[in-house]
């Protein structure tokens, strides 16, 4: 396995992103090529959180994954410093596509939470100036070929954990065009990737309102996506096993969920 910390600049904020790519054998295949999930871990832009970051991607490993980790800057720092952060991060992905043995086609970003509103921000806005003129790198390189949001924070409207944007937005959070561009199911186009998405019904933290909106959104115009809605469980669940419950706390151990990865690892491999 390579595992490395890469340090991803933008302004004067830097991220970090670890690696967990796999090697290949020539004893199985030594020419194959991997899609690659890039995490973005939970934590409301003021702290990216642990049970969602590496445990997810020793998980995705086993399932035949490369997997990455990006740490990006939280509070203080506002729209669009982590937006960037994850564009270039998947821009550098597929600079390494060759070295990494890394399918080009099947780049996914994979958000929880807040995280999850990252994601889905690349998904929306890849393709927009705005970011292009933040970037060195074209539109095409860092395009996402797929989202996987879970429990995401979408909408800065009814329904919206206000604490994200409040963060996310700083000073602008009373802006209502800027509070706008950053509800996501405002944002959804016929370039937005396929969506694979998951919450359960009795998150009060994040609504389940939020990922009806996205999806909604993409039906509109017939994006593909794939949604399970749980009926137990509350928010911030990761994996939803010990690996990734907080210390004494066993509200994070959910069974029911725990197949949400298996589903969204069956769908990658069919994009």
């Amino acid at each position: 396995m390579l595992h490395e910390k890469i340090k991803i600049e933008h302004s004067h904020d830097t991220a970090t992103l670890f690696t967990y790519i796999l090697d290949n054998s020539p004893e199985i295949d030594a020419n194959r090529k991997r899609p690659m999930i890039v995490i973005c871990p939970g934590g409301g832009y003021q702290f990216t959180s642990e049970r969602e970051a590496e445990p997810v991607a020793i998980r995705l490993n086993g399932m035949g994954f490369h997997a990455c980790v990006l740490k990006y800057s939280v509070k203080p720092a506002v729209f669009p410093t982590a937006l960037c952060q994850l564009a270039k991060a998947v821009g550098k992905v597929r600079d390494h596509a060759d070295e990494w043995n890394v399918d080009i086609n099947k780049i996914i970003v994979l958000g929880f939470s807040a995280g999850g509103h990252l994601a889905a921000s690349l998904g929306v806005f890849w393709d927009k100036e705005f970011l292009a003129e933040e970037l060195e790198y074209s539109k095409e390189q860092i395009t996402p070929n797929g989202l996987i949001l879970c429990y995401p924070v979408i909408t800065s409207g009814q329904n919206a954990h206000r604490g994200s944007f409040e963060t996310l937005l700083g000073d602008k959070c009373q802006d209502d065009e800027t509070l706008d561009l950053v509800s996501l199911e405002k944002q959804v186009t016929a370039t937005t990737p396929p969506t694979f998405l998951w919450h359960t019904f009795e998150d009060i933290a994040v609504p389940v309102e939020n990922s009806f909106k996205f999806a909604e959104a993409l039906l509109k115009i017939r994006v593909p996506l794939e949604m399970h809605i749980y009926p137990k469980g509350g928010h911030g669940l990761s994996l939803g096993t010990d690996e990734t419950k907080r210390v004494d706390n066993e509200s994070h151990l959910q069974p029911e969920i725990t197949n949400w990865i298996d589903m969204a690892g069956r769908w990658v491999k069919g994009l």
